[in-house]
């Protein structure tokens, strides 16, 4: 009988080690790799990431170790769980063993200086590989504890995402499929923004009115910029865009949201951020798309007010002022340019 060839996670954060359990309990052998060898023997030891899922058992079929030329060379599908800032340099090494893999990114970023997605990323490092990307409503603890969630993995390729719905597909995770892998990434990493505002709107209070209504209007702020880059409006409509969207702006679990909200509670962008304790991609994604939308000339007010906010000094009380002072557009107009 011919061993199971495993599915490897690399990345041993939140989300990396939730994947990798369901991986696991969908009957699937893991290999789990991380950087550091003390978190490898942590939970060779305790059968838990104490760092990141605290309280969650490890699946037995779930091997975490540290050598990546091995984990990657044993293995056809890769689900890539890395920080955006750490994905090219831990890839790059392995990049000659990865053509003709099935390569997953999970991760909600843009690159700083060359605005690319991190399938893009990926495609550039190994040219002659498979891309996908999944993306939804999926906070890691909550998928880590099996509450019932949904998810979208986008390819060109539809072998990939088939396969894909064949691992993560069971009682608590349904996957669905989408050939916008553009516009299913760029909501991921955009709406990352978004719930930086929405936690401050909480913690100051603002009442579910206006919360209500940043989230609408983030929604239709990311589609028109999507839109102009080529992405699908459509695609907003659903898992990745409005789907993740409402989780990450209105759920307390959202790192990003709890960064917002440690703002919103008077504390420094640096302490906020270490308050957390982990990577909240919106806090690197708000520069990169503030200088993007300005080079595109799209007009997005929530964005340049967080920037205002984050680095200008301004208060969302202030920028909240202005966006209401803003004459008056129509409501959903996804090709329109302006308005707010």
């Amino acid at each position: 009988m011919t061993e199971q060839q495993p599915i490897a996670v690399l990345g041993g954060g939140s989300f990396g080690t939730a994947i990798a359990n369901l991986l696991a309990e969908n009957g699937q052998r893991v290999l789990h790799w991380m950087r550091d060898e003390t978190q490898v023997e942590a939970i060779l030891a305790t059968r838990e990431n104490p760092r990141y899922l605290k309280g969650i058992k490890i699946h037995p079929a779930v091997e975490p170790l540290s050598d990546l030329q091995s984990t990657v060379e044993r293995c056809e599908l890769i689900f890539v769980a890395l920080p955006s800032s750490a994905l090219r340099q831990v890839l790059q090494p392995v990049a000659p063993l990865l053509g003709g893999k099935m390569l997953v990114s999970t991760t909600k970023g843009i690159e700083a200086k060359s605005f690319k997605l991190m399938s893009q990323i990926i495609e550039e490092i190994a040219p002659n590989a498979c891309i996908g990307v999944i993306s939804g409503p999926n906070l890691a603890k909550e998928v880590a504890v099996g509450a019932l969630t949904a998810t979208v993995v986008a390819s060109e390729n539809e072998a990939l995402c088939q396969r894909v719905q064949e691992v993560l597909h069971g009682k608590t995770f349904r996957v669905y499929a989408s050939n916008d892998r553009f516009g299913v990434e760029l909501g991921g990493a955009l709406k990352n923004v978004y719930a930086i505002i929405a936690g401050m709107a909480a913690a100051m209070d603002m009442g579910e009115n206006t919360k209500s209504m940043l989230i609408t209007r983030a929604l239709a702020e990311m589609t028109r910029f999507a839109v102009q880059l080529g992405a699908n409006p459509m695609t907003f409509l659903g898992l990745a865009g409005v789907g993740d969207l409402i989780v990450t702006c209105s759920s307390p679990k959202s790192r990003n949201y709890q960064v917002g909200f440690a703002l919103g509670e008077g504390l420094s962008l640096d302490d906020a951020v270490a308050r957390l304790g982990e990577v909240a991609e919106g806090v690197n994604t708000i520069k990169v798309l503030k200088a993007k939308a300005d080079e595109m000339e799209v007009y997005m007010p929530l964005v340049s007010g967080l920037y205002a906010i984050l680095f200008g000094g301004r208060t969302l009380g202030q920028v909240i002022d202005k966006l209401m002072q803003a004459e008056p557009k129509t409501d959903v107009d996804f090709i329109s340019t302006t308005g707010f």
